[in-house]
């Protein structure tokens, strides 16, 4: 009897094979052939499943959100009920940012799509779409850290979550060996630890 062939899991393994090609070759050479070879199938193979660059791009950008999603939810499970908003912050920080295996090749991932996003209207759509709602996420937690009193009431949420954002473009720099990952989250507690202090006492 013909082995049955797992739809998802076929089309998650092309995918992979996607990242690996990404994170070791880089996004401008890219080819279909190349990801097929990657995946040990044939290029007719994966053009079943994704018949365009650009159909393989976008499903592959969309498992890496699902893959960070998944390691946010893990990190903020390990804080345990209620977490403070500042922790819950960091995780998300800290995830974006390319300090380990997974998170490497995601950041890699999406810094390839946005390339592509740059001179492509539907990409472009896309990653604004993602890019909005993110910023939505961290923008929902400064608000509600602000009402809990968490952060002081003076602190004005656009200002401080377009900078807790900004923290992110520690990226290119960490590529390039230009900070260390201790340097990169060293800012980052800083930054929170400055946002989160205290209202002063008055004398």
């Amino acid at each position: 009897m013909p082995k049955q062939v797992d739809q998802h899991e076929r089309r998650d393994r092309i995918a992979r094979a996607l990242w690996r090609v990404v994170d070791r070759d880089g996004i401008l050479q890219l080819s279909l052939r190349d990801v097929a070879a990657e995946a040990g199938i044939s290029l007719g193979q994966l053009q079943h499943y994704f018949p365009s660059r650009a159909e393989l791009l976008n499903f592959a950008v969309d498992l890496v959100s699902e893959q960070t999603a998944g390691r946010v939810t893990r990190r903020l499970h390990e804080l345990g009920d209620a977490p403070h908003p500042r922790d819950v912050l960091r995780a998300l920080l800290v995830e974006m940012l390319p300090l380990g295996p997974d998170a490497r090749t995601a950041s890699r991932v999406q810094a390839a799509y946005v390339l592509t996003a740059l001179h492509d209207d539907d990409a472009r759509s896309r990653a604004r779409d993602g890019l909005r709602h993110g910023r939505t996420q961290v923008a929902k937690l400064v608000r509600r850290a602000i009402a809990d009193g968490h952060i002081t009431a003076d602190r004005d949420p656009t200002v401080e979550t377009n900078l807790l954002l900004a923290l992110t473009g520690f990226t290119p720099l960490l590529e390039m060996g230009v900070l260390r990952p201790r340097d990169a989250l060293t800012a980052i507690d800083q930054y929170l630890d400055r946002l989160f202090a205290p209202s002063p006492t008055p004398g």
